[in-house]
């Protein structure tokens, strides 16, 4: 790391894979590898920035907490099993130690609903450090009205404000950094309070720094019932609490990614705003606590997508908003320069209103899932599903967007599969919930028919694999679903085939695949390797038989994570660079289903 004179940040954009992850079940935080605080959106992971020098540039702001001058990183870790941060620099003779974290428990306390903590700690020798605090909120980076307080200071921006304590007093300006000096034994502490339209909390920083503590212990207890026996443990775990960290705790509802428009191609237009709802993802992660034994997870998203649905259904969005809501309409940021020149920045989704009918077999499979650990469903979720169902037996033939969410919809195989799973998860929750006649002829009658299209219509045997969609030849990485269905048996020579072909001609590189062949989907450019995909193929391998590759597999795709434990969407084959939102859902739910594959699949 290298500082200016001033402590402010020079060069080039920092790696995505520098980034760890703060959060609180509300929001969440990117702090780079030099203490900066690059990415923090308030009140929630789809509000306004804060701090957005991320993909904003220098103007959009920061919260830097570090070293002054040059130092090296020789230690960054979590906390065994919770969600503390600590990083540590050489500094000349002396070591200085950044521990950081967000208090997730801040129901019936007085306490802010976003409460940062921050220490600074020295060893061996005294360091000198910096602090940089430049909070510039939403898109048009709007300076605050600042006011110096005896508890500390006070941002202000209409129904926003922030208070930053420091201990031992310390006086800072916006915008200004400060230079101090950390001696050991006298550590440095600082607490970062957000309200928006409440009132402001002001929290001593020692006492918040006790709170961290008692947060990491809340931490450490929620991982202890986890399965010791589980494979690659650590890492499921560490997934686990990444998950749980981006799950909106008011309503249940996991984010894709809490970050907007880090690129999929550095310097391209692939950039896109994931801080929503992706039932499909969250469908996934549903299965993913079931599997460990977290049913209460489980059975909160369920919920909150019974409710989230409602205006819409029988119809299942592809995505919503954290309240259920219509996501907003895409839109560009002017201005705004982008993660290494990656342009536009984007707010909203286009996806929003597509028709991708492999949702409703994620989220189907997910109430079969609830369903088969003991938890009958309640009879307005059971109203729900047959809705679910009803739709994709009245509309399984149409074309749709797909999984990868092509702006040109087409007859997509693994849509079709999953349309299928969808009836045939449903079909299997009416053996012990009531359903008319008529209803289980209808879902059976469409079942059969889609099992007969696709296997006639969705399989070359010129390739002896599925294909992406009917009349090509392409293939599509998703069909790696295929051991999980039942539509033909896991050791079918059409399974196998078309697993060995995607792993053949979607090789991205060392146990890296493409999602589909590079270059098929409209836009300009060719994006990285999709890590969900590679972990996809860990558990194809598993359910196959094969668990010696599906382990050798999941070995070499560890080894992808940042130091912290920590996946994005994709990874540049070339480099090993992390490509895309980051952290990422959908890539640390298949990671614990590919371990959860392993675990089960005969030795």
């Amino acid at each position: 790391m290298t500082g200016e004179p001033d402590g402010t940040r020079p060069g080039p954009a920092t790696p995505i894979s520098d980034y760890g992850l703060l959060g609180d079940t509300r929001t969440a935080a990117l702090v780079a590898g030099d203490g900066g605080i690059d990415w923090l959106c308030v009140p929630r992971f789809d509000g306004e920035p804060l701090f957005g020098r991320l993909v904003g540039g220098r103007a959009a702001g920061t919260f830097r907490v570090g070293p002054v001058g040059p130092a090296t990183v020789v230690q960054r870790r979590y906390r065994q099993h919770t969600a503390t941060l600590e990083t540590t620099w050489v500094v000349g003779g002396g070591r200085l130690t950044l521990t950081e974290g967000m208090v997730a428990e801040a129901n019936h306390r007085l306490l802010p609903t976003t409460l940062i903590v921050r220490r600074l700690s020295a060893e061996a020798a005294a360091v000198d450090a910096v602090v940089e605090f430049d909070p510039r909120l939403g898109v048009s980076h709007r300076r605050p009205r600042v006011r110096q307080r005896h508890q500390g200071l006070v941002c202000e921006w209409g129904s926003v404000a922030v208070a930053l304590g420091v201990a031992p007093g310390l006086t800072i300006e916006p915008g200004r950094p400060v230079r101090i000096t950390v001696s050991p034994g006298h550590p440095v502490d600082l607490v970062l309070a957000v309200a928006h339209h409440e009132p402001l909390i002001h929290v001593e920083p020692l006492t918040a720094w006790d709170l961290l503590v008692e947060d990491e212990n809340r931490w450490r207890a929620w991982s202890a019932d986890i399965d010791a026996s589980l494979p690659f443990r650590e890492e499921v775990v560490r997934s686990l609490l990444t998950l749980r960290l981006l799950t909106y705790s008011p309503s249940r509802a996991p984010v894709a990614a809490p970050t907007t428009s880090l690129p999929e191609a550095p310097g391209g237009i692939r950039n896109w705003d994931y801080r929503y709802v992706w039932p499909r993802d969250a469908s996934i992660g549903v299965s993913a606590f079931l599997s460990v034994g977290k049913p209460d997870e489980a059975q909160g998203f369920l919920a909150w997508l019974l409710h989230a649905s409602r205006l819409q259904r029988p119809r299942l969005p592809a995505l919503l908003t954290l309240h259920g809501r219509h996501v907003p309409s895409e839109q560009d940021l002017p201005g705004w320069p982008g993660y290494l020149d990656s342009v536009p920045v984007r707010v909203g989704n286009g996806a929003a209103g597509q028709h991708q009918l492999d949702v409703y077999g994620w989220v189907i499979d997910a109430a079969w899932g609830s369903v088969q650990a003991g938890h009958r469903l309640y009879s307005e979720t059971w109203r729900a599903v047959r809705g679910f169902a009803d739709v994709v037996a009245r509309r399984w033939q149409e074309p749709d967007a797909g999984i990868w969410e092509v702006r040109e919809p087409d007859q997509h195989v693994h849509s079709k599969l999953m349309g299928w799973l969808a009836l045939d998860r449903a079909l299997r929750i009416a053996d012990t919930h009531p359903l008319p006649d008529r209803h289980r002829h209808r879902w059976q009658q469409a079942r059969a028919a889609i099992a007969a299209e696709v296997r006639t219509r969705g399989f070359d045997p010129a390739v002896g694999s599925y294909v992406r969609s009917y009349g090509s030849s392409d293939l599509d990485a998703a069909l790696l679903v295929l051991p999980l269905l039942d539509l033909d048996s896991a050791g079918s020579s059409r399974v196998r085939g078309t697993i060995d072909a995607i792993r053949d001609r979607l090789r991205a590189g060392d146990g890296l695949l493409y999602r589909y062949p590079p270059g098929r989907d409209g836009f300009p450019g060719v994006e990285g390797a999709f890590l969900p995909c590679s972990f996809w193929l860990v558990q194809a391998l598993a359910r196959t038989g094969r668990r010696a590759e599906a382990i050798d597999l999941f070995q070499t795709l560890r080894r992808y994570a940042n130091p912290l434990g920590l996946y994005a969407e994709e990874l540049d084959p070339a480099t090993g660079a992390h490509l895309g939102n980051f952290p990422q859902t959908l890539t640390h739910a298949a990671l614990i289903q590919a371990a959860l594959a392993i675990r089960d699949a005969d030795a």
